[in-house]
């Protein structure tokens, strides 16, 4: 497994050779992201930006983080908000379990105030056949004084699914922990995990699981989820959190890219060994 830094402000993560993913990190971005998300077909499960809303979900960034509500600033929105911006990379590791990029981000006002120092780690993790993970881990630091985010279903984490793989769209199916289907059951409701898949061609079915770790301050997470190929775990869906200047907030998510409908005992088991994992 490698990281390869790319031109461009981009790293691709790759195995024997073979993409998986990119983090797109550029100066003029409005936060980073990852994008494409590969599976197994060779194509990726994610996109940018909503299929029939172009416009207005820009912000759609295939897999991101961003918060819509930090000191009464959006950070979600491309347009009047705040922004995330790439500061610089610690580390490179590549290995044969793991390759793995560490960032440091501002997370800044229009004004140029900056509110949180955030360090990102972002891991890429090998499976069997060609399923892998994708793991977030995020320290964020309030400057000078706390940072309060407020109650709103936007951030931490988004999740845009490829087109096809909508259930909308291509007839996809949505799951999580507790039995619940599609947007009607599990929209707003809190699960250990939830899994997105559909046909990606006519002959293959792909799909994500995002994992929420029992260590969020908030676990179980508030899901929110569409019909349309959106999902996001909702750091403070039932309430606000502040961020003292002496509390760093931690945060760690994992994304499971596999082949075929998986059995949600599968996926259970996965989310298991990911619930072992300490900081």
């Amino acid at each position: 497994m490698q990281v390869i830094p790319m031109p461009y402000h981009q790293a691709a993560f790759q195995r024997d050779g073979k993409e998986l993913t990119r983090y797109h990190f550029g100066p003029n971005l409005e936060r980073p992201f990852l994008f494409p998300v590969i599976g197994e077909s060779g194509r990726s499960l994610t996109r940018m930006g909503h299929p029939h809303d172009p416009e207005s979900h820009s912000h759609h960034n295939s897999v991101w983080i961003s918060h819509n509500d930090v000191e009464g600033v959006s950070f979600w929105s491309d347009r009047g908000g705040g922004k995330i911006r790439h500061k610089r990379i610690v580390k490179f590791e590549d290995g044969m379990e793991s390759a793995s990029i560490v960032t440091e981000n501002e997370w800044v006002t229009n004004g140029g105030k900056v509110l949180l120092l955030e360090t990102r780690e972002i891991a890429a993790l090998p499976l069997d056949g060609s399923e892998w993970l994708i793991v977030i881990d995020m320290e964020l630091k309030a400057v000078d004084k706390a940072a309060k985010l407020g109650k709103t279903p936007f951030g931490m984490i988004g999740v845009r699914m490829a087109k096809t793989i909508g259930v909308n769209d291509g007839g996809g199916t949505i799951r999580n922990s507790e039995g619940a289907v599609n947007e009607k059951e599990v929209f707003w409701k809190r699960a250990r995990w939830v899994d997105y898949s559909g046909s990606i061609t006519s002959k293959n079915t792909e799909g994500i699981t995002l994992f929420d770790h029992p260590e969020n301050p908030n676990f179980p997470s508030h899901f929110h989820v569409r019909n349309d190929g959106w999902m996001g775990a909702s750091l403070t869906f039932d309430g606000p959190r502040t961020i003292e200047p002496d509390k760093p907030l931690h945060l760690r998510y994992r994304l499971y890219v596999h082949s075929d409908m998986k059995a949600v005992d599968a996926i259970e088991a996965k989310w298991k060994q990911f619930r072992r994992l300490a900081r």
